[in-house]
């Protein structure tokens, strides 16, 4: 395969990415021109995730993916969520443990089952949780690209899309419309 198709399917981090994980696992699936895309393998080490997940484990990963993006969605949506990917989101943080421990002078979550799917799970649970009921809830955005899935946290007034590929498709789609629309 040439690297032109390979390069043309890359897509940049939407803003926020590296501050919350759970933004980041949500836009492990997104569309493209040829249907839906699912990252979620590739990005298992980024959102940490053991390497490999069998099939239920990949079904409980996917099952809290679509519960933090109906989570996001409400929120953007000025609306309540399903009360089912609330439970599922509950259920996620809860399923492993972590306690406060002093490392000294900060203090330090950790997971009382360190490297498990479950501590992986609850991590991205729990920071779904702090960003709809934070200070970042205020700034998480659906991209306004047509056609595009992907949430991000709009740190910049005049940002309305989550990568410059969107942003690209947007503007070629305009000048695209204004030249028929010249010939017409």
């Amino acid at each position: 395969m040439g690297t032109g198709l390979r390069e043309a399917n890359v897509v940049t981090a939407a803003p926020g990415e590296e501050r919350s994980p759970a933004l980041a696992l949500v836009n492990t699936r997104r569309l493209s021109a040829g249907g839906e895309v699912d990252d979620l393998a590739d990005a298992t080490g980024r959102l940490g995730l053991p390497a490999t997940l069998g099939a239920d484990e990949l079904r409980r990963v996917t099952e809290l993916r679509a519960a933090v993006r109906e989570l996001l969605a409400a929120l953007t949506e000025d609306r309540a969520p399903s009360a089912d990917a609330v439970e599922t989101v509950n259920a996620a943080a809860r399923a492993d443990a972590a306690a406060p421990q002093l490392a000294w002078p900060r203090r330090e979550w950790r997971s009382t089952r360190p490297g498990s799917l479950e501590e992986a799970l609850a991590t991205l649970a729990r920071d779904a949780i702090d960003v709809v009921t934070g200070d970042l809830a205020p700034l998480v955005r659906p991209c306004e690209a047509h056609g595009c899935v992907r949430f991000f946290l709009r740190e910049h007034a005049r940002r309305r899309w989550c990568s410059t590929t969107c942003g690209d498709r947007v503007r070629a789609a305009r000048h695209q419309r204004l030249v028929v629309e010249r010939r017409g």
